[in-house]
């Protein structure tokens, strides 16, 4: 594909002073109404070593409003990337709501160059592409506009530059032995590279191919590209803007899960305190030294939290930490999201959580809150919470991809149990905080939400993050068995290493 492409195609100066302007001032309008309407934009360059990267970037940004964009730079992972799942150090530079950034090199860096590295084998390499296409579908559903573009020039254009650098001393520095190593391996890389664009080319998500041997015409090119693509997605969000989902939408279809899982499960368990007391001891030293473990291995620990109001999610936590380093894990409480994270992607701000390898982080409610308590108040629409399910499963299935220990608890209470809880709460000085106005609200909805958490256990429960449902009616037996299963889980990792 890439051989056949007419890379003699030019403009010239005339013709290219001429439309340039307009253009520039086309653009410089469109962002204003992309702020307006809050639509973000990601612009992907990618694209042989001196085709024009950096030049054609600052020809795009020069006439916008600095405060509205970003321009990130990706080079190597550091360290503190490397202990991240691969596309979390992607993930946290997205853009909010109305903002536009820009990638000089992304995500496809890493795997154009896989044939010379060899980082990643023929299934890694899958794997990660599998990734990306879901990364990418998830930003674009979410009202994204992303735009990829890959600047191509010829063998003998990409010497011609490369020659023209080298001679000037203030230029040489760019031009590496590796620059020239992939310079000779042209032929190799065009047909790893066409691979790799069919296999990430998406409706949602296309690529753009720029003839790039002349400048002006991938100045030009790239213009009308941006303009055209952001003039229709602004046209898109104004047309749909009198759309709204109504509570009724939002509801719908949540009378159609005939099978409860929850209906089954045995909440008379219990334990006395003596054996409690003893096993709670055994239990917390095991767990301290696995954290031990984990760190020395490098293994990420997530231990996630769901479950009703008053069935004791805080006190579990405290026995799951209570013999940890405190510098070996984080307890991540998640509120409602505030005004900054309401302009990202949901899931923007747990990928910003997640802990480097080695750590362990405990979530305090989830990104699960967007099929239950979202779902069920009408904070998002039926597309939205239906959507979440499949956008959920490809997140966790990529964390446990990296080598990620994935523990999720739902702790499961009776109405009765909970009506004594939030009672004894409200007679407790010391746990009167507890206690809101939105418990009471809440448990007014019981049966809203056990429709709500029995479709996410079914539809969430998945053989690489699989649900552990704890009968929380005994908070002896509850806080047990959910050290139990953070301990079963990671000597299970650690036997696979």
């Amino acid at each position: 594909m890439l051989n056949q492409i007419d890379l003699t195609r030019k403009v010239t100066r005339d013709v290219y002073k001429l439309e340039k302007e307009p253009l520039e001032k086309q653009l410089a309008r469109l962002q204003r109404e992309a702020i307006e309407l809050k639509i973000p934009i990601i612009v992907v360059f990618e694209g042989w070593s001196g085709s024009g990267k950096g030049t054609l970037i600052n020809r795009l940004i020069l006439n916008l409003d600095p405060r509205r964009f970003s321009v990130h730079t990706i080079n190597p992972p550091t360290e503190e990337e490397r202990f991240r799942p691969y596309l979390w150090r992607f993930w946290t530079k997205t853009p909010a709501r109305g903002r536009m950034t820009i990638f000089d090199r992304s995500w496809y860096n890493e795997l154009i160059y896989n044939p010379e590295t060899k980082k990643f084998s023929e299934s890694e390499w899958q794997q990660r592409i599998q990734e990306i296409n879901s990364f990418e579908r998830q930003l674009a559903d979410s009202g994204c506009l992303i735009l990829k573009f890959f600047l191509h020039i010829s063998k003998d254009e990409q010497k011609r530059r490369f020659d023209k650098l080298l001679a000037n001393d203030a230029t040489s520095w760019r031009i590496t032995k590796t620059d020239w190593k992939k310079h000779r391996k042209y032929d190799t890389y065009i047909r790893f590279t066409e691979m790799l664009l069919s296999k990430t080319d998406s409706e949602y998500a296309p690529w753009r191919i720029v003839e790039a041997n002349n400048r002006r015409f991938a100045v030009l090119k790239i213009f009308k590209r941006v303009v055209e693509a952001v003039e229709r997605k602004v046209n898109e969000v104004r047309t749909a803007q009198g759309a709204e989902y109504s509570k009724e939408e939002t509801d719908a279809g949540m009378k159609d899960m005939q099978v409860s899982i929850l209906s089954g499960i045995d909440l008379s368990k219990t334990i006395e305190r003596p054996d409690y007391v003893k096993q709670l001891d055994i239990y917390q030293d095991r767990i301290r030294e696995l954290e031990h473990e984990v760190y020395i291995r490098r293994i990420p620990i997530i231990i996630c939290y769901e479950g009703w109001d008053a069935a004791g999610k805080g006190g579990n936590i405290r026995r799951i930490t209570g013999n940890l380093d405190p510098r070996g894990y984080d307890v991540i409480p998640i509120a409602a999201p505030n005004d900054i994270e309401k302009r990202h992607h949901y899931l923007w701000r747990f990928w910003k959580e997640i802990p480097k390898a080695g750590h362990i982080a405990i979530f305090d409610r989830t990104w699960y809150g967007r099929v239950m308590v979202e779902r069920v108040e009408g904070f998002c629409s039926a597309v939205e919470w239906k959507r979440a399910y499949r956008e959920i499963n490809e997140f966790e299935e990529q964390l446990v991809n990296y080598g990620t220990v994935l523990v999720k608890f739902w702790l499961h209470i009776d109405q009765e149990e909970q009506l004594q809880r939030f009672q004894s709460r409200e007679k407790d000085p010391d746990k009167q905080w507890k206690l809101t106005e939105e418990d009471w609200r809440n448990r007014e909805k019981w049966d809203v939400y056990l429709q709500a958490v029995d479709e996410m256990l079914f539809r969430t429960s998945t053989p690489q993050a699989p649900w552990t449902i704890i009968e929380a009616n005994s908070k002896y037996f509850a806080r047990l068995k959910a050290l139990k299963t953070v301990i079963d889980a990671i000597e299970a990792q650690l036997a696979k290493k």
